[in-house]
């Protein structure tokens, strides 16, 4: 072939090359807007700041092809109806936490934290290599949404209260804001549960509509205020080892995107929900710091009230299981997983963090 010929040759590939493939890359990169309703104030960046992140994530690795608005609680739908929202197409996705939609079904609890569930760490194994993943989605899906984890708070605080609580009988009539089943479990106990927003819990405490509350730890309770209208502040929150915060994505939304882009969306998912886990991590102590020379006072829940509370938790997954196949399941899995990852904690990380605490103040 002459040099002139094959040049021509190659010029008409190159171009029926590149008339193939602009299109097919057009086609798999297209101008998505979703909208994210969270359950969180904008005012606690760190766990609202867990849909902001997505929404940061997703824009950057697409060339802001694929966008997330955030909307704050309130701004769209109440911070508890978030999950229904997704869930009949308003919006495509939120992100909130499952444990609050216990009213619709108590299995939703087990996804982010129950009574002396899963920590952080084990949370995240039990859904990304235990089975809960699949477990979780088989569930998620009769909502019709695929949820995935999106942010960590950590164990949490035990909550804030107007008077000291050492006897299970100091819980008696005590009404507390406390949500998911965890309020059903002091509810056995003598507690009045109420389940409210983060926004709402202030103004309850204060003006002695609620006895008590729970929030999440020393970071966003200081931001809240909950110190200026309760004295004690106790821990550990032994429903709350290591709450899982979800996004929820609708399904029929999630299933007519791009491969790549369902890609992107994931990866921007378990990025935000190491982002918050790390963040808090390094807010509570100075937090706590401050909130102790400020004269909080902070307390440990009595064994009486641990012992009293794991044997009214047992109880209360009995009953429920006996009457609901999807929480039997679950529960059972989640059990089991944790019984081997606590038998694994005892060995090498229980004892590790029990010197190095010990060891603290030593230099």
């Amino acid at each position: 072939m002459k040099r002139r010929d094959f040049l021509k040759v190659s010029a008409a590939g190159a171009a029926a090359t590149a008339a193939v493939a602009s299109p097919a890359i057009a086609q798999s990169s297209p101008e998505v807007k979703w909208r994210l309703t969270s359950s969180f104030p904008k005012s606690l960046d760190t766990i609202y700041g867990g849909g902001e992140q997505v929404a940061k994530y997703v824009a950057e690795m697409t060339d802001n092809k694929f966008q997330i608005q955030v909307f704050a609680a309130g701004e769209i739908v109440p911070a508890l109806q978030a999950l229904d929202a997704t869930s009949n197409g308003t919006v495509e996705m939120c992100h909130t936490v499952s444990y609050y939609y216990v009213g619709k079904d108590p299995t939703f609890a087990i996804y982010a934290s129950v009574p002396f569930g899963l920590n952080a760490r084990q949370q995240n194994s039990w859904w990304y290599q235990g089975g809960g993943m699949e477990l979780g989605n088989e569930f998620f899906k009769k909502s019709n949404v695929i949820g995935f984890p999106c942010g960590n708070t950590g164990t949490q605080m035990g909550g804030w209260f107007r008077k000291e609580i050492k006897t299970v009988a100091d819980l008696s009539g005590l009404k507390m804001r406390i949500g998911g089943i965890a309020g059903q479990v002091l509810q056995k106990v003598g507690v009045v549960p109420q389940q409210l927003g983060g926004g709402d819990i202030y103004p309850a405490l204060e003006k002695g509509t609620i006895d008590a509350a729970e929030w999440v730890g020393p970071y966003d309770d200081e931001k809240l205020g909950f110190a200026k209208v309760a004295k004690y502040y106790y821990y550990p929150g032994f429903w709350e080892g290591g709450p899982t915060v979800h996004s929820f994505v609708h399904l029929d939304k999630w299933n007519s995107l791009p491969k790549n882009y369902q890609a992107i969306l994931t990866n921007a998912m378990a990025n935000a929900n190491s982002w918050m886990a790390a963040r808090y991590d390094m807010q509570n102590p100075a937090a706590l710091k401050r909130l102790v020379a400020g004269g909080t006072q902070l307390r440990p829940f009595t064994n009486e009230v641990l012992e009293a509370c794991l044997k009214a938790t047992n109880e209360l997954w009995g009953e429920i299981s006996a009457k609901n196949p999807d929480f039997k399941k679950s529960i059972d899995a989640m059990q089991a997983y944790r019984s081997d990852e606590y038998l694994w904690w005892q060995v090498a990380e229980y004892t590790y963090d029990s010197f190095m605490i010990r060891s603290r103040t030593r230099g």
